[in-house]
């Protein structure tokens, strides 16, 4: 019974270091393996009780919007330093693709849907991978 209060505890450690709710649920679920121990449940069982409090707890947390990510990475600038920032285009290709330099490499670029394929100046507005997704920069 010891290890899984010691796992919980372990759990509930990790969770004031990172703050997300998973350690939390683990805790939990640990603690309901423990009693289920305590109660003369053979391990096997309090494997299922420990597995059934995570999932449950972990659908019941999605489902309540805890756990669910409402920020898109790629065009976010305060997640992603390179949206914003801005690129020379000498040339566009038939795809409406094109190579910038950037940070010092070459870098494949797209244009944005629906912007105009023209040379010069522009921003990053979204970044997929390695490949920068561009639109002309208003301010030049």
């Amino acid at each position: 019974m010891w290890y899984w209060f010691g796992a919980a505890a372990l759990a509930l450690i990790g969770e004031v270091l990172s703050g997300t709710f998973y350690l939390l649920l683990l805790a939990a679920a640990c603690v309901a393996a423990g009693f289920a121990q305590a109660f003369g449940l053979a391990f096997p069982l309090q494997l299922v009780v420990c597995a059934v409090i995570l999932v449950t707890g972990t659908l019941a947390l999605r489902r309540m919007g805890v756990l669910k990510s409402r920020t898109d990475a790629s065009r976010n600038a305060d997640i992603n330093l390179d949206i914003g920032q801005v690129v020379d285009v000498s040339s566009w290709e038939p795809g409406g693709t094109a190579q910038v330099w950037y940070r010092g490499a070459h870098w494949q670029a797209q244009a944005s849907p629906g912007a105009a394929l023209q040379t010069g100046r522009h921003r990053i507005v979204a970044v997929r991978g390695s490949l920068l997704v561009l639109e002309p920069d208003s301010q030049a």
